[in-house]
């Protein structure tokens, strides 16, 4: 079984500021990381590794050059192959420029058998990635996925999947693509040995013409939707102690929230 994991850089939102100025992500010094969801993901692909030895884990994301980091943090963790779009036509992609972009990718690497990514990026919170690359290679796609079963000999997988309120079993063809929520299981850490190897591996890179993409079909050229704008909310005003007897207190909460109109 081959299987290919979308897996992006995302900054580390604990780090994230915004130029008030301009409305827009202040990125240096910002310290990027796997993204959480995609981690998931990626560990759902090496536990089917584990029970499988013939099974082969691709890791394949669209980013700067400094992506390298990452894809390396996904070849420790016990990825096989890792492959990197990296295009200046690429740049100022919107989900479904990005979508196009990664599923030309997953084409060139030939036959694959599933397809796995994080549920949504926590840059973006968008989840339609995923979707979207799975409508691009004509596969069918379950999102919200907790559980993996692989059935009938690699034929079709089972798995189990997250709502509000429950969750749903469906069995569905392979191949398919399946979207990860952190429920589904617990990343593993990256060992010595697989750090030692992953420097040990190349990185395949592909820009635009290696994937048979037209200019005008990427990046910001082929993106319908563009941020005008990112801001932060304005704090809120400084919360009032109130002290005194619980009477006492009730009482000025009351009027408190009568001058506001709240009650």
């Amino acid at each position: 079984m081959r299987i290919a994991v979308c897996v992006k850089q995302v900054p580390d939102t604990n780090e994230v500021r915004i130029d008030p100025v301009k409305g827009t992500l202040i990125r240096e010094g910002v310290p990027s990381i796997l993204n959480p969801d995609d981690a998931n993901a990626l560990e759902a692909a090496l536990q089917l590794k584990d029970k499988d030895k013939k099974t082969e884990v691709i890791v394949i994301t669209m980013g700067p050059p400094q992506a390298e980091d990452m894809l390396r943090e996904c070849l420790a963790m016990g990825a096989d192959e890792a492959y990197l779009l990296s295009d200046r036509a690429f740049g100022g992609a919107d989900t479904c420029a990005t979508s196009t972009t990664i599923a030309a990718g997953i084409k060139k690497l030939g036959k694959i058998d599933l397809v796995l990514a994080g549920r949504q990026a926590i840059d973006g919170d968008t989840a339609q990635v995923g979707p979207q690359v799975a409508f691009r290679l004509g596969l069918p796609v379950v999102t919200y996925v907790e559980d993996i079963k692989i059935k009938d000999k690699g034929k079709k997988a089972e798995v189990k999947r997250m709502l509000e309120d429950g969750y749903e079993v469906i069995e569905i063809q392979l191949p398919c693509l399946l979207t990860a929520v952190k429920e589904l299981n617990e990343p593993r850490y990256m060992t010595i040995a697989g750090i030692m190897n992953a420097y040990k591996k190349d990185i395949t890179v592909w820009d635009h013409k290696a994937v048979k993409l037209d200019p005008a079909d990427c990046g910001l050229n082929a993106s319908p939707t563009q941020v005008f704008r990112s801001f932060t909310p304005p704090p809120k005003g400084k919360g009032e102690m109130l002290s005194g007897t619980a009477q006492k207190m009730a009482a000025t909460l009351v009027d408190r929230l009568k001058e506001k109109h709240a009650i």
